[in-house]
Formats: C-alpha cells, sequence, structure tokens
C-alpha cells in the first residue's frame, strides 16, 4: 500500500468515526433533553468531565511550553465552543435531528471566510463545487419542514438556534485548525476541553441555571446518556482535529456532512420522524459534494 492510499485510508476512518461519534453524541443529547435537562447544564457537564479526563496527560504533551499564540486562539475556542454547542443541544431538544443534522451543511460556507482570513486557506474550483452541491442537498431536506426553504424558517426557534450554533462551530474550527497548527492535535484537543469547560460553566452563572433542578442527571437511568455524550464527543472532537491536521478546513467540515444521512435515518429510528425519503434525498446530493472533495483534494 503506498502512501497515499494509506493516507487516504486513514483519513476516511477519521472521518467515518467522527461522523458517527457526533450523530450519537446528538442522540443522547436530545434524549436527556427531552427529560427536562437544560442544554446548557449537559453542555457544561461534557466539557467539565472531559477535562477532568485529560488532566493525566496534562504534563506529557508539552502543553505548557505552546507559543503565546496558541492561548490566544485557545481561548477563543473556548468562547466559540462553548456558545455553539450550548445552541445546539438547546435546538437539539425540540427540533427534528433529521433537519438539524442536514442544516450543518451550512458550516463550511462559515469556515471558509475565516479560513482565508487566518489561514490562507483557498479552496479550487472542485472544492467549491464539492461544497455548493452539499449546500444543494440541504435544500431538499429543509423543504420538507412546515415553512419550507424560505427566510421563514427563522420563525423556528431550534433552526435559529442551530444556525447561531453553525456560525460560532464554524468560527470555532478556524480557531481550531489555528491551535492545532501552533502546537498539536493533542494539545488542541486538551486545551478545547479546558477552555470550554471555563466557558460553559460561565455560561451556566451567565443564564442562572438552578442547578437543583438538574440532579436527575445523575440518576442511574440518565448516566448511560450521560456516558454515551462525553464519548461521543471526546471521539468526535479528537478525530476532528485530526482530519484538520490533514485537509483544509472547509474541506474537512463539508466531509463531515456524510453525517447527513445517519442524522436522517436516526431521527426516524430513534424520534419517528417524518418526510425521511427526501430528507434521504437531499442527503445524498450532500454525499456527491462531498465524495467531489475527496477525490479532488
Amino acid at each position: 500500500m503506498n502512501n497515499s492510499v494509506f493516507s487516504i485510508t486513514i483519513l476516511c476512518l477519521a472521518v467515518g468515526l467522527r461522523i458517527v461519534s457526533n450523530c450519537m453524541s446528538n442522540v443522547y443529547q436530545k434524549k436527556l433533553t427531552s427529560k427536562a435537562i437544560d442544554p446548557l447544564f449537559i453542555n457544561a457537564l461534557t466539557y467539565t468531565m472531559l477535562s477532568v479526563l485529560c488532566l493525566p496527560f496534562v504534563f506529557v504533551t508539552g502543553l505548557f511550553e505552546a507559543e503565546k499564540g496558541f492561548w490566544l486562539y485557545a481561548v477563543l475556542v473556548g468562547i466559540f465552543g462553548a456558545l455553539g454547542n450550548g445552541f445546539l443541544i438547546k435546538a437539539l431538544k425540540n427540533g427534528d435531528l433529521s433537519i438539524l443534522g442536514p442544516i450543518n451543511a451550512y458550516k463550511p460556507i462559515v469556515s471558509i471566510i475565516f479560513a482565508v482570513i487566518l489561514l490562507k486557506e483557498i479552496p479550487n474550483l472542485w472544492g467549491i463545487l464539492g461544497i455548493l452541491l452539499v449546500v444543494a442537498g440541504s435544500y431538499f431536506v429543509l423543504n420538507t419542514t412546515e415553512e419550507k426553504f424560505s427566510f421563514a424558517l427563522l420563525k423556528n426557534k431550534e433552526i435559529r438556534y442551530r444556525f447561531l450554533s453553525l456560525f460560532f462551530c464554524g468560527t470555532e474550527a478556524v480557531f481550531i485548525k489555528k491551535t492545532i497548527l501552533l502546537s498539536s492535535v493533542e494539545n488542541a484537543f486538551i486545551a478545547w476541553c479546558f477552555f470550554g469547560a471555563l466557558f460553559s460553566l460561565s455560561l451556566l452563572g451567565f443564564a442562572r441555571i438552578d442547578l437543583k433542578e438538574q440532579i436527575p442527571v445523575f440518576e442511574k437511568k440518565n448516566l448511560f446518556f450521560v456516558a454515551g455524550i462525553i464519548l461521543c464527543v471526546g471521539v468526535m472532537q479528537f478525530t476532528t482535529n485530526f482530519v484538520f491536521r490533514l485537509i483544509d478546513v472547509a474541506y474537512a467540515l463539508s466531509l463531515f456532512q456524510l453525517g447527513a444521512i445517519l442524522s436522517v435515518v436516526l431521527g426516524w429510528k430513534y424520534f419517528r420522524e417524518k418526510h425521511i425519503l427526501v430528507r434521504l434525498a437531499g442527503s445524498f446530493v450532500m454525499v456527491a459534494g462531498a465524495v467531489v472533495i475527496i477525490l479532488y483534494n
């Protein structure tokens, strides 16, 4: 097996693992919010537990030897990540997973703007075509909503939360890539956990979340979902960092849209969401865009 084939294989494995872990974390998050657990509390708990798990590795990865620029971008990652993931979980609380997953297709557009400015990553024509196909596929998915594919969609609170989430997460992705370039995949992940915990905990105080009302999250029947979220989010973010190390941010985010198919299927299986065939058709258009990016990157 030559180096190029090996690299593509590793990339595909990382993207696949990232997609599955991300989709399953969304399922678990939606399950917990349906049990009256506040989304911001779930967000803070996830970051905090991942930070605790990272503690044993802090002194062996060279984290404290990172240059000053790394810490500036790490803080920005924490702010934008805490906001992005917070809005995502709020959107999942009442929104359809099969709708909210494919909306993520717009994230590469957000990232392109900042990637060009901060990383000098300029997509080629095939890359742009692939991204446009991914976004075009979202038309079929969003057209199954009551508001259809129009600005009226923004009247839906969950849709607004999802768009806010993709803006913050799309911008965060560029800052994550910057921390990776200034240090390593491992240090970028640890910083993501620590600063994400710091700012997500701050959001709890800002939103005046009553912690006593969140105690049910630690009941035995909910611990499976909590553990699932922590595991899936950890795997999702580490593999995201790994893929960012290999290819441009906008291309990576477009490849991640392959998860739209899985989101639609999981939305139907676990939450009995409707319009499954149309949403799948739109998702396959997204896959076509992702394939173009893989073949011509």
